[in-house]
């Protein structure tokens, strides 16, 4: 396997920018492609080099299938992409109510990634100090003859919290750059590691396969500026170095979540805190419920001072500290593969004797390397706290929520599955008539009538189960994007793969 190529690969694969604290998302639709072509040619888009001292502006580009087509791109090579890319956020109705997309979070009422509202690409903009200076020399030359304005996300610094209050960022997973991970599947137990093939398309995945996209003839890269394949040494690897990037703008009632906390709580602030913390997994300082214990996990470095990310539920399997269905245990539930069950005399004596066997709770929902993503959002709007949501609003509040943006090389396997399978589910880790608490929009699913439940296990006594816990999160806008490598872009700047140019 040969090395990556850092240059290549574009930077938010690899950072975070925290310090980069301004940012502004443009959504655009192409007006003119040749326009538009010349713009990327010169874009100076970010790549995941190091760089000392780091760089005080960053700047990123993804297209929408429907951009690439719209640039020229060959429906043979678009036709390689994977069919949720193809079809998009908001495309089958089906896929609405897997993501939970349905009453006021349908896509028929998106601010934008709806029917008639979808971009072609999403260009990001990232500063430390001055982002008006930085976004009016990223938008000089070609722009205005390039692009027209779909919408633009304004971004908010909250100082490492989300807009609930809670402090945000602290677990992601470490990506295998320098191709040191252990074989997939020779471990049985949670490992914060993934293979770069989760992240970034044309290497090995947590499968030890190449998730598929467009492979070229070489007839198709007559400049050669193209990868070959490292699965297909004869093609061109129009995906490597490349990643999906989702992007949902999720608008967050910070009141309404507030004060149903404070109902629940009878007005106790201590109460209202532990019912919010249960809820989200972690306290509003990001502490987990459940403290750091065993050996040290792989992948996993916590920081003195920080919030600690060095625990799994193994010590809780009956979820008293962290309740089955807390956010951060549905989004990672921090499990590894459990190869088949005990076996033998001694187990088939217990079985008989209906005696349960340990760590077999896991085998509830699948392991949890293969549905990782990479995070990389963006809060937006004004923050307040706890505190001051307990009031009532000014008439015509702003919106305030999260840019959700991740990156992942599957998208189904990897951002879908998640939000389906464990964070809409009503059924997740053995529960019943409750979604994720943060996430859930509380419409009924399948025989379930009410899922607005939420429940709190308790030792020794009956969970305490919260009821009628209302819709939080509202989806107002989403897209899904390839954004590709800094040979790719550049391949499309010359109206590679187009029937034009060949």
């Amino acid at each position: 396997m040969s090395p990556v190529d850092y240059s290549d690969v574009q930077g938010l694969a690899a950072y975070g920018y925290a310090k980069l604290v301004e940012a502004r998302y443009c959504l655009l639709r192409i007006r003119n492609v040749e326009a538009a072509r010349a713009w990327l040619a010169a874009a100076p888009v970010s790549t995941a080099e190091f760089h000392q001292p780091p760089p005080e502006t960053a700047l990123h580009v993804a297209f929408s299938a429907h951009g690439l087509r719209a640039l020229g791109v060959a429906e043979s090579t678009v036709a390689g992409f994977s069919a949720e890319f193809l079809e998009g956020m908001a495309g089958p109705a089906s896929r609405s109510r897997r993501l939970g997309d349905i009453g006021t979070s349908d896509p028929a009422g998106w601010l934008w990634g709806g029917p008639g509202k979808d971009p072609d690409l999403v260009v990001m903009v990232y500063s430390k100090t001055s982002l008006a200076a930085w976004e009016q020399a990223v938008q000089s030359g070609p722009w205005s003859n390039a692009f027209e304005t779909l919408a633009t996300l304004e971004t908010s610094d909250m100082g490492g919290h989300e807009p609930f209050g809670f402090a945000d960022g602290i677990s992601q997973p470490v990506f295998d750059w320098e191709h040191k991970r252990p074989v997939p599947g020779t471990t049985t137990v949670y490992d914060n590691r993934e293979a770069l093939g989760e992240l970034l398309l044309g290497y090995p995945n947590e499968y030890d396969k190449y998730t598929g996209r467009p492979l070229l003839e070489p007839a198709a890269d007559p400049a050669g500026g193209l990868l070959p394949a490292e699965d297909d040494p004869a093609r061109k690897d129009f995906g490597r170095n490349g990643t999906y990037l989702v992007l949902r703008q999720l608008e967050q009632d910070v009141r309404g979540f507030w004060q149903y906390l404070d109902r629940a709580a009878e007005g106790q602030t201590p109460e209202r805190y532990r019912l919010g913390a249960a809820m989200v997994g972690r306290t509003v300082d990001g502490d987990p419920l459940i403290p750091p214990s065993g050996p040290p996990l792989a992948g996993v470095t916590d920081k003195p001072g920080q919030p600690s990310n060095a625990f799994t539920y193994d010590q809780d399997p009956e979820g008293v500290q962290c309740p089955f269905g807390a956010h951060i245990r549905r989004a990672n539930p921090r499990n590894a593969d459990l190869f088949g069950h005990p076996s033998g005399v001694v187990a088939g004596l217990g079985s008989r004797l209906a005696i349960p066997r340990p760590g077999l709770h896991n085998d509830l929902m699948a392991s949890t390397r293969f549905h990782r993503v990479l995070r990389r959002g963006r809060e937006y709007g004004v923050r307040i706290t706890p505190e001051e949501a307990l009031k009532p609003g000014p008439p015509n509040e702003a919106p305030r929520g999260l840019h959700f943006a991740c990156l992942c090389a599957n998208i189904l396997r990897q951002f879908e599955f998640v939000q389906n399978a464990w964070l809409m589910s009503t059924k997740f880790d053995g529960l019943t008539d409750e979604s994720d608490p943060l996430l859930g929009n509380r419409a009924p699913v399948g025989e379930c009538p009410v899922t607005g439940y939420f429940s709190i296990p308790r030792e020794d006594k009956l969970a305490r189960r919260l009821s009628g816990v209302p819709q939080f999160i509202t989806v107002r806008g989403g897209a899904y994007f390839f954004m590709p490598s800094l040979r790719v872009l550049r391949y499309i700047a010359r109206g590679g793969g187009s029937s034009s140019a060949q």
